[in-house]
């Protein structure tokens, strides 16, 4: 197995701000839920994914989850997810009990049975309003707080993702900022790093550095939708090839891009917990926006939604290559190969 990559200096950027956490007041999260809820209790969200694979060594966090008995066959997200909370000596964390994997459940049974105290949230699969106005109210009850100070916070966090949203911008509309820049300025909406007005300051200073930079030469145009790669060296190969991520789905909805005025309309609008067809009607406005001239589908390694990469290409009329890794680390060399040749397809 080829060795992980480590750690750039774009990744450091985050994986540095991560270094420690208050064991007292942070609370892990497996994806990204209502964050604002979290900040209104007093607690710190501490998002388990990126601590995952902001890691010097995120393989290692693997093989860790196998050594204390996750099968091969699953998701090396949760067995990474496994490792970062034990790791880091987390006390609670929140699970999405409806509307990520089902494999969460498990991995919050895991969790339960070595002393964590699980707090839950769901989804509603319709997005009914009604259900998910309720469920709102429980989880801000649960942690400790209301839904009023929760959307005092959703106005605070708001002004931080508008930063976000431009760096967005400036990535497809004026091609200041690289296809991985976007997707971690993205990815990391989803706890704020912990320090939200941190977040912002380092937000603020990248974007008046991208500014100021030269337009990149024109590439060939890519959107990356599903959910965010395991690989290390998506974006790096890409580009070597020609190419350019214009568009990260799931990433900008972390970064809840649709504008709202509550909580609820937010998490409504958000596409990522409900059905394929709903985040086909975001993609496929975004890919005529944005001009893209294909669509990498990545796909997760024993994840269910590899299934839905049918109904992607029969709904789609762009060209597609659907990409599937399974551990972290370097792409193989018949991913390189498949991706180099997808290039040249539509170079032609």
């Amino acid at each position: 197995m080829a060795s992980p990559r480590t750690p750039g200096k774009i990744e450091a950027r985050f994986s540095a701000r991560n270094a420690s956490i208050d064991t007292q007041r942070a609370i892990g999260i497996t994806t990204t839920i209502p964050v604002e809820a979290v900040y209104a209790a007093g607690l710190i969200p501490v998002d388990l994914n990126n601590r995952f694979i902001t890691a010097a060594d995120p393989a290692k966090a693997v093989e860790a989850a196998e050594h204390d008995g996750f099968p091969r066959n699953i998701c090396s997200w949760i067995k990474g997810i496994y490792t970062a909370a034990r790791t880091l000596g987390l006390r609670r964390i929140i699970a999405v009990a409806r509307g990520d994997c089902s494999n969460t459940h498990a991995l919050a049974e895991i969790l339960e049975t070595e002393g964590l105290e699980i707090v839950d949230f769901s989804f509603p699969y319709r997005r009914d309003p009604d259900e998910l106005r309720a469920e709102l109210a429980r989880f801000c009850e649960r942690l400790g707080t209301t839904l009023d100070d929760a959307e005092q916070q959703k106005h605070r966090l708001d002004a931080v993702r508008a930063t976000v949203h431009e760096i967005d911008r400036l990535t497809f509309e004026e091609g200041k900022v690289t296809g991985e820049e976007n997707h971690l300025w993205q990815i990391n909406c989803s706890d704020f790093g912990g320090d939200p007005d941190r977040f912002a300051a380092d937000a603020a200073a990248f974007l008046d550095t991208a500014r100021r930079r030269t337009p990149a030469a024109p590439a060939i145009r890519l959107a990356a939708i599903g959910i965010p790669p395991i690989c290390s060296d998506l974006y790096q190969t890409i580009e070597q090839f020609g190419g350019r991520v214009v568009f990260n789905e799931m990433q900008r909805q972390f970064s809840m891009p649709t504008p709202s005025h509550t909580l609820l309309e937010q998490y409504r609008a958000y596409t990522y917990p409900y059905d394929i067809f709903f985040r086909l009607d975001d993609i496929e406005r975004q890919l005529d926006r944005r001009r893209a001239a294909g669509v990498i589908h990545y796909v997760q390694s024993f994840c269910f939604r590899g299934i839905q990469d049918r109904i992607v290409r029969d709904r789609l009329n762009l060209p597609i290559l659907t990409l599937e890794c399974d551990r972290p680390g370097p792409l193989d060399a018949r991913s390189r190969t498949r991706i180099e040749a997808f290039m040249e397809m539509l170079a032609e």
